[in-house]
């Protein structure tokens, strides 16, 4: 079953439901969707990893909004936008721990090779591309950076 289609079945249930917490957060998915397959000009199907990226994204905006609604102490408009990341989350792969990150980041630093920060460029590449959907970019520059320094 593609993205999309889960994403109507999980609208279904959260209108049955009357969740309009979820209800928004499933439409601003199902937008970005149609968003994406009008871009490319194709009304086919997305990837697998085109839809991750795009579900990360989501997740990412939600975030940070509500990082900088808590900066600026409002807390009531941080809340809902965390409950949304926490909704669009239930689509993405479960996420790995730091131990994991950090197992598969030294691996690819051992391919290649890398020995310093000039080296960051192909490490994350690498690093992005083996762990996409299961870990966010933060944490893979985070611990590429403290690994190359």
């Amino acid at each position: 079953m593609s993205l999309e289609q889960k994403v109507m079945t999980a609208m279904k249930e959260a209108m049955k439901a009357k969740d309009t917490n979820a209800l928004t957060s499933l439409r601003a998915i199902k937008s970005a969707i149609l968003l994406a397959k009008t871009e490319s000009g194709v009304k086919e199907e997305l990837s697998e990893e085109q839809e991750l990226k795009l579900l990360q994204k989501q997740v990412k905006q939600r975030k940070d909004s509500a990082a900088i609604f808590t900066e600026q102490g409002r807390n009531d408009l941080a809340e809902p936008e965390l409950a949304q990341a926490q909704v669009i989350e239930q689509f993405l792969p479960e996420q790995l721990g730091a131990e994991e990150i950090e197992k598969i980041v030294v691996d690819i630093i051992s391919k290649t090779g890398a020995t310093g920060m000039k080296d960051m460029g192909k490490v994350m590449g690498m690093a992005n591309a083996a762990l996409t959907g299961k870990a966010d970019g933060k944490t893979i520059s985070t611990i590429v950076k403290s690994k190359l320094s």
